[in-house]
């Protein structure tokens, strides 16, 4: 089963805008607004875009703008800060279904001055860069398909209290192809 979206909080819409439409490839295709649940204290806007600009599938991200006095505007957006775990851990990672899309994903990201992570986990290849609200956003091409062998061993790994560790995985970093 698909996920329809996943939602976000955002204290700066426009920036995450550009971000989401510019940097990310995607495309708006809906905002509800309406009145907060606090009765006349605010409203909020549900941003909606889908990652895949023009198809009819429903592979969405969304964002909550919210404009609330007894929220406030200070309210948490960095999904690791706020749970104080570190950057790495909570992230959200979108699909690129060839090497060569993953390549242009990396390239876009390069030429709007990011840098770039690039880690090879054995199963997939992932790159990495931190959206405007620091959150960790990823794309992966997933590089075979997962086998029984696989599967036996995600079920060994975890029922044991100490796991065997892979091999460390190979990392490259990709700098801007243009000054941010």
């Amino acid at each position: 089963m698909a996920f329809h979206h996943v939602a976000l909080a955002t204290r700066d819409a426009a920036a995450t805008h550009e971000f989401y439409t510019e940097v990310m490839g995607f495309e708006l295709v809906k905002v509800a607004a309406g009145p907060t649940p606090n009765e006349g204290a605010g409203f909020s806007k549900h941003l909606f875009y889908a990652t895949e600009p023009d198809s009819t599938e429903k592979d969405l991200i969304a964002f909550w703008e919210i404009h609330d006095p007894e929220i406030g505007a200070d309210y948490g957006v960095d999904l690791n800060k706020t749970a104080g775990l570190p950057g790495w851990v909570n992230h959200i990672a979108f699909d690129a279904p060839t090497r060569a899309a993953l390549d242009t994903h990396r390239e876009r990201w390069q030429q709007h001055g990011h840098t770039v992570v690039e880690i090879d986990h054995g199963f997939c290849v992932s790159i990495y860069i931190t959206d405007p609200s620091n959150n960790m956003v990823e794309f992966c091409h997933t590089t075979h398909d997962f086998t029984d062998a696989d599967r036996r061993q995600a079920a060994e790994r975890l029922a044991a209290p100490s796991p065997t560790f892979d091999e460390s995985p190979d990392i490259i970093v990709h700098r801007p192809t243009v000054d941010a």
